[in-house]
């Protein structure tokens, strides 16, 4: 059997790692869009480096676009196996992937009216959203701790799948395959993202099933995240100092699903508690808004403290100052808006979305505050805003002064930290992990990281480069 790693390999995106049993039986773990290097990026998503109609399965970690944003594209270019999921990332995806199909077709739709001016060839969407609805159709879901078997055809080796939960958002799981072929049994583990040991809303990472073979995340090798409280505080600080003190606009670039309704959670606590300021709150992401519904929908993955609130709150993602925003009309006169406010919008990485536009129009003004609240990918806008210094930034291809403050929050990350993912990793008997690949992670980090993973037992760590194949029996 063979593993090849075709993204998220020495970098952050674009996760896909290719299975392909002796027999011939090819699973993809992932398919995940690149993000954050502009036309460089729309390559890298172009060119998957495989045939489409040849993967049998695809099985899926969790919803996040840099996991799951490439199934539609993998969809139009002649896929058709099963894609295999936890029930709650199926639900997401319905709504995610349709959204990335929309943002794919509008931002092409801007792209080429500037390439017709400079009279230059007009370039095809990357998928649309009738690509992603489509798509819908060839996902199976499954409930967290049932092994799901995949294949038993005779003549086909007999392979099987369990999730189990990683704590990172709403589905998140550790693909654990079972692999029989050749008279063997090969377990394989691939944790996706690592959620954090207390999430605020979702159940916390769970112990998984021992494996000879895993792969796993590597975002934060190097860094510990401050206390939750602290960050909360800060959180308060910020939207004293910017609404109450300033006068300003707070702005909050967040991924649609999981940040954003662990942002909305905590600021339904501080108004309960009368602690936050009458300020208006805007979610300013049709993405969101639905998420947020599907979130409702899943209260079986809430944890103990969301349950809690909801004795005496009959929503948790909703206060009388909140308002959830769809049209485009309605996002456009926020930036008319006059007075203090706070702004959540998608995407994280201020790559794509409603975001951009108010970062463009809030940027220059010095009363403002963009809080940057979890990874940014080294590329992306939201990295190269926070550079120290920074006098200019272009967005849409304008450069905007940057007069407003940049603040960042990082505990509000879903990703555990180093000492976080170590003890998820704990549940592992390191003599019997035969080897552990490294993904997910910029490859300075993954170098820290992997000195870490020996300290703690782990040998033969790997970190693959991008489309290194490795041989596993």
């Amino acid at each position: 059997m063979k593993i090849q790693f075709i993204g998220a390999a020495r970098e952050v995106t674009g996760s896909k790692h290719l299975i392909t049993c002796n027999d011939g039986i090819k699973i993809l773990l992932d398919c995940g869009m690149f993000q954050g290097k502009g036309l460089e990026t729309d390559s890298k998503n172009r060119e998957l480096g495989f045939d489409p109609s040849s993967i049998d399965y695809l099985i899926l970690s969790h919803a996040h676009i840099d996991h799951s944003g490439l199934i539609p594209y993998l969809y139009k270019n002649g896929f058709r196996g099963s894609i295999i999921c936890t029930n709650a990332t199926r639900d997401l995806c319905s709504i995610m992937l349709a959204d990335s199909g929309h943002i794919q077709e509008t931002d092409v739709e801007w792209f080429n009216k500037k390439r017709i001016k400079q009279g230059k060839t007009t370039v095809e969407a990357l998928y649309t959203v009738e690509d992603a609805e489509a798509c819908m159709e060839l996902f199976i879901g499954v409930a967290y701790n049932r092994r799901f078997n995949i294949t038993g055809k005779k003549g086909e080796s007999n392979i099987s799948v369990k999730f189990t939960n990683t704590g990172h958002m709403l589905g998140g799981g550790v693909v654990n395959l079972e692999i029989r072929e050749d008279g063997k049994v090969i377990r394989l583990a691939y944790t996706g993202d690592i959620g954090r040991p207390h999430n605020r809303i979702i159940h916390p990472p769970v112990p998984f099933p021992q494996c000879d073979y895993l792969i796993t995340e590597s975002t934060y090798g190097d860094r510990l995240h401050t206390a939750e409280k602290e960050s909360e505080e800060d959180l308060l600080r910020i939207i004293t100092e910017t609404c109450v003190e300033r006068k300003g606009k707070l702005i909050i670039p967040s991924f649609a699903i999981g940040r954003t309704q662990e942002i909305v959670f905590v600021l339904n606590n501080f108004y309960n508690a009368g602690k936050l300021p009458h300020i208006d709150v805007y979610v300013d992401s049709p993405l969101s808004v639905n998420a947020t519904d599907v979130f409702r929908m899943h209260t079986e993955c809430m944890n103990k403290e969301v349950k809690e609130v909801l004795e005496y709150d009959d929503d948790p993602f909703g206060f009388n100052s909140l308002h959830y925003i769809k049209k485009v009309e309605e996002s456009k006169q926020l930036n008319e808006k006059e007075g203090p406010c706070i702004i959540i919008s998608s995407s994280g990485m201020m790559e794509a979305g409603r975001i951009k536009h108010h970062v463009a129009n809030n940027i220059s003004n010095p009363n403002n505050t963009i809080l940057i609240v979890g990874y940014c990918s080294p590329t992306s806008l939201g990295a190269r805003i926070q550079e120290p210094g920074l006098a200019y930034i272009s967005i849409f291809g304008e450069y905007h002064q940057v007069n407003a403050r940049i603040e960042k929050i990082e505990s509000f990350s879903g990703h555990g930290d180093y000492r976080e993912m170590i003890h998820f990793l704990s549940c592992q008997d390191t003599r019997q992990v035969r080897k552990v690949f490294l993904v997910h992670g910029d490859y300075g980090v993954q170098q820290a990281y992997k000195e870490t993973l020996e300290k703690e037992g782990f040998s033969n760590v790997e970190i693959p480069a991008q489309g290194e194949e490795f041989t596993i029996d």
